[in-house]
């Protein structure tokens, strides 16, 4: 498959939840359910969240990016297909975000918090055209209802985003609003 026919979603979540926490089982699903669908999955290539979405995908046939960082030392997760190593972080989150066609972002940490920011950021001040920005899980309301109530962000800015409880709920918004996105 060319690059230009590739439908490339990327995953957002935190290194450090192991198979035993519920943000792995639904990042997992998700990859399961993205590559059932053609989709490449995409990812920081480490633990976590990352891993699991990058077994779920494999575990179906799908192809798996991992774009790693080659100041970090530790080893990418046994699941990628492929992988682009970049020399720091803001080329790693360039790569991360402009081969997507859509995000899906579980709960995670800081790096999660910076990924999800510069996406939305991108998407709202049209430095990219709209794709789908998925918060997967329970923790992201109260998250997005702080930042409505401390920070300066409108009704318009929420707007881009989309809430999601299931991975199949993330998967449906995915295939719905990624359609005709181009990259």
């Amino acid at each position: 498959m060319s690059s230009t026919q590739e439908r490339i979603v990327t995953i957002f979540g935190g290194s450090k939840c192991g198979e035993d926490c519920a943000e792995y089982a639904e990042a997992r699903r998700v990859g399961q359910l993205l590559a059932e669908a053609g989709f490449t999955i995409c990812t920081g290539g480490y633990l976590g969240v990352m891993e699991a979405a990058s077994r779920g995908a494999h575990e179906r046939g799908g192809r798996v990016l991992g774009i790693v960082m080659n100041q970090f030392k530790k080893e990418p997760n046994r699941f990628l297909t492929d992988k682009v190593a970049t020399p720091h972080f803001y080329d790693r989150l360039q790569h991360l975000i402009v081969r997507s066609v859509g995000f899906v972002a579980l709960r995670g940490g800081m790096g999660t918090v910076t990924e999800l920011s510069l996406v939305w950021n991108k998407i709202q001040t049209r430095v990219i055209e709209p794709r789908p920005l998925v918060l997967l899980g329970d923790c992201w309301p109260p998250v997005v209802e702080a930042w409505r109530k401390h920070l300066v962000v409108s009704e318009e800015d929420v707007r881009i985003l989309d809430l999601a409880a299931t991975p199949e709920e993330a998967v449906e918004i995915i295939l719905e609003k990624s359609k005709g996105v181009r990259v």
